[in-house]
Formats: structure tokens, C-alpha cells, sequence
């Protein structure tokens, strides 16, 4: 099959599920165009199969705000046209479910078929906004076929955008050989941690929803005996005052803060224990990824994370901004070697035989077959 990918290239859940999920179905034989103003971060651009069309966006005195949908639109279009893509697939609703039902619309024959996937943020944040929720809406809507990566994602979409829509959970999946537990480097750790401390790591976007003060307190308090140490991995509109949080409570000195990084995996094999205390996550991809590395995870249960965290198994879960509980539970796992170690081993094992890629790859492919063999 000839598929085109619209995705976001930046670091973020559905951006790096696009890209393996590309390589991925490229490597199975398909034909792969990748559509986005960057290379996505994850992509491989030597990989055999896969294609990059860079999204043009003029920038016109007329326009305050560059119309990048109707570009991509118009882009995706070009490619469907002249490398005759049969599947438009689009990760986050807008604006690429939104480009990619256009692109078919205006397509002559009206052959190509579009299949959105949804992530989280485009429902629970964009399409709750007033300004996007009627636009997000039809798009779902106009879809030929509409995925979620969890089951909770797909109650909340129904319950607050779409109750008629259509909805299929195909979850998100992990690299189990990229991010492994042999992926550890005893000399990468040294630089962040004495052999006698432990590490504590935490990878987002630092947007409120992740709540990365809670990180910064739940660590504060649930290593004040422990010798250990903080790695915070990311950036975005949080990052000062997480920064001032760590000056009040005095342990600024036990973080290193690293800013985006394209490859987490050494980083996260090497360390001890993963942090995810956001107010909401609809899958929680970055606790999956520290799970195959073999990590622990103490996140809050809310969203789709109780479906990848086992709590008491892979983890420990606490409510929504309960910093105390959250201490709580790192204290414990940081606390009891054993009760670490076998939680590792249950966290990488829960990963690799829940959230493998083959299952994955097969779904979405029947999922594109059935769309082209019954005519959507």
C-alpha cells in the first residue's frame, strides 16, 4: 500500500508513534510519504521506503497567522496525486485530520480514504476548546476511520466531542529492543549519580497538564533520606517554575535539568525509577518506554495509565495532585531493593508482551485493507 503520514515532528506521543509506525510499515513493504513543515525527530530518512515532502508555508503580510492547515492540505494533495497514495493517515485531529479530509475532498476521483488517529490532547485540550471544537468534530466525523490509543480516550471522545463516532482502540506501542534494560551505561550514569545514589527520571513537554511541580515535590519529599538524584528531561512553558520550585525546596542541587532529548533510552535504562504525575495522560507513552527500559513507574491514576501501569505490579499509581502519596510510593520503591528489582522485571515483561509493535502494525494494516477492499 501507498500510505502518507501527517503528523507533528516535534518530541511528543503522537509524532513519535507516527514515525515508528511509518518505518515500521515501510519496512513491511509499504510505501511511506511522510508530511510535516520538519522531518519528525524519530524518522529515519535513509530508511528504504520512506518518503519526507516538506510542508511550504508562505508567510504573506495579509496573514497574521500563517494558515499551515490549508498548506498541508494542499501538500498532502500534491503527494496524493503524484505518487498515488491510497491511505491518508493522520495523527492529532487538528490540523491534519482536518488537511487530510480536505486533501481528499478535493481530489478529483475521491479514491484516497482517510484514517485519523487520536492522541489525547487534540480531544481532552484542542477540542474542548471553544474555538476548535466544532472543526475537530467534523473532521472526526468526516473521517473514513477513526483509531484511539486507549479505551479511556475513546469514552472521553465520545462523551465530549463525537457520541456517534465510530471509534477503534489500537494502543500505542514500544520498541522493545531500543529502549531495553541492556540499553544501561554505567559510565552515562556516573555523570548524573555516585555509585551509592539512585536515579529518578522524568520526560515530558513541562506543559501544566504534566504537572511537573508535583515531580519536583514529590521527589523533594520522597527522597529526603534517600540519596538520589533527578534527571528532568524536556522543555516547554513550566520549565521556570518547576526550576523555582527546586530553589524552595532546596534540592536544586540533586537535579540536572537536560532540556529535549531525541534518544532517552540509555538514559532511561540507567536510571531507577520513572515520575509521571500528570493531571492527565491518554495513553502515557513516556511511562511505557521507562517500563521496557525497566523501570518502575509512580504516576497518577488518570487517563489511560492504569492500562499501562499495573499498579502494585509495574508501579505505584496516587490521585491527581496528591504530592504526598506520590512521595510516598517513591520513597517505598527507592527504599526496598527487592521490591524494585521485581518490579523492574514485571514492567519490562508487562511492556514487551501487551505493547509490542507486530500487533500494532497488523491492526492498523487491516484497519487500511478493510477501508480499500469494501470502498470505506
Amino acid at each position: 500500500m501507498k500510505i502518507a503520514l501527517a503528523c507533528h515532528p516535534t518530541h511528543g506521543g503522537s509524532g513519535v508513534v507516527a514515525a515508528e509506525l511509518g518505518m515500521r510499515l515501510a519496512a513491511r513493504g509499504h510505501e511511506i510519504h511522510f508530511v510535516s513543515y520538519e522531518r519528525p525527530f524519530r524518522l529515519d530518512p535513509l530508511a528504504p521506503g520512506v518518503h519526507f515532502h516538506k510542508v511550504q508555508v508562505s508567510s504573506y503580510p495579509l496573514f497574521r497567522y500563517p494558515p499551515y492547515a490549508l498548506a498541508l492540505a494542499n501538500e498532502l494533495l500534491q503527494v496524493v496525486n503524484s505518487e498515488g497514495v491510497e491511505i491518508i493517515h493522520a495523527h492529532y485531529a487538528i490540523p491534519h485530520s482536518l488537511a487530510a479530509v480536505l486533501a481528499r475532498n478535493m481530489q478529483r476521483d475521491g479514491n484516497v480514504k482517510v484514517v485519523t488517529t487520536l492522541h489525547g490532547t487534540d480531544i481532552t485540550l484542542v477540542g474542548a476548546d471553544p474555538s476548535y471544537a466544532e472543526i475537530t468534530r467534523w473532521a472526526i466525523e468526516q473521517s473514513d476511520s477513526v483509531t484511539v490509543v486507549s479505551d479511556w480516550l475513546g469514552e472521553a471522545t465520545r462523551k465530549e466531542l463525537a457520541p456517534e463516532c465510530d471509534l477503534q482502540t489500537i494502543a500505542n506501542a514500544v520498541d522493545a529492543v531500543s529502549y531495553s534494560p541492556e540499553r544501561a551505561d554505567p559510565v552515562l550514569r556516573a555523570r548524573f549519580a555516585a555509585p551509592d545514589e539512585l536515579l529518578v527520571v522524568h520526560v515530558s513537554n513541562f506543559r501544566p497538564v504534566k504537572r511537573v511541580c508535583d515531580v519536583i515535590s514529590a521527589f523533594a519529599r520522597g527522597a529526603a533520606q534517600i540519596p538520589a538524584r533527578l534527571l528532568m528531561i524536556g522543555q516547554g512553558p513550566d520549565l521556570a517554575i518547576s526550576q523555582e520550585e527546586a530553589k524552595k525546596a532546596r534540592i536544586e542541587h540533586r537535579i540536572s535539568w537536560l532540556g529535549p532529548l531525541d534518544d532517552t533510552s540509555a538514559l532511561l535504562a540507567s536510571s531507577d525509577l520513572f515520575l509521571l504525575p500528570s493531571e492527565s495522560e491518554s495513553f502515557g507513552l513516556a511511562a511505557l518506554e521507562a517500563m521496557a527500559s525497566g523501570l518502575p513507574v509512580v504516576a497518577t491514576h488518570s487517563g489511560g495509565i492504569p492500562s499501562v501501569v499495573s499498579s502494585g505490579e509495574s508501579g505505584l499509581l496516587a490521585p491527581v495532585g496528591d504530592v504526598e502519596q506520590l512521595a510516598q510510593h517513591c520513597s517505598q520503591i527507592l527504599g526496598d531493593t527487592d521490591l524494585r528489582k521485581k518490579m523492574s522485571r514485571t514492567a519490562r515483561a508487562l511492556a514487551v508482551d501487551k505493547f509490542g509493535w507486530d500487533r500494532v502494525i497488523e491492526s492498523y494494516e487491516k484497519c487500511y485493507e478493510d477501508l480499500l477492499s469494501d470502498g470505506g
